[in-house]
């Protein structure tokens, strides 16, 4: 079981040290956000400048808490606009693999249908990048066009009508 909390002030010092253990697990697959964004200072900026697009309706950031409370991932709706935003989301290494990421995206997508009013979310994943492509499936996400990811070859996914249930299928089992 997961849960999801919007970001708060609070959070920085958990998800700083969640994002520098995943740091070269989250390289494999997205590109490196660089190492000023690790440093405290660089860090505490971006994580208040995270927290003002939050504030302003633009962006919806949510942390991934495990059963005892620790942070386990990222769960993000940026560019809020016209009933729409793009989907991203980060699980770490340790959470990988249990259905961590499948939750999380579950949850938000209610979240962005019940509490934000948005009806179409769109998400990209890396070609080489299978476990992602299966959270957006099982989350009734379809692919509807090639993207680039950090410069390299993706696919863009879509799902419209977030209030109802993902539809069934064998890519939305477990």
């Amino acid at each position: 079981m997961v849960t999801l909390e919007p970001l708060r002030a609070d959070h920085a010092d958990a998800l700083l040290a969640f994002e520098r253990e995943n740091r070269a697990y989250f390289a494999r697959t997205v590109p490196d956000r660089g190492d000023a964004y690790f440093t405290p200072e660089g860090f505490a900026a971006r994580h208040r400048a995270l927290l003002a697009e939050q504030h302003a309706g633009a962006c919806r950031f949510h942390v991934v808490l495990a059963e005892q409370g620790d942070i386990v991932g990222r769960v993000n709706l940026v560019d809020l606009a016209d009933g729409g935003a793009e989907l991203g989301y980060r699980v770490g290494e340790r959470a990988a693999g249990r259905g961590v990421a499948t939750a999380a995206v579950a949850q938000v997508c209610l979240l962005a249908a019940t509490d934000y009013g948005l009806s179409t979310l769109t998400a990209l994943t890396a070609w080489d990048n299978s476990a992602s492509a299966t959270v957006l499936a099982r989350n009734g996400f379809r692919c509807v066009g090639d993207a680039r990811v950090g410069g390299r070859p993706g696919l863009r996914y879509e799902r419209r009508d977030l209030g109802t249930a993902p539809p069934p299928g064998p890519e939305n089992a477990g």
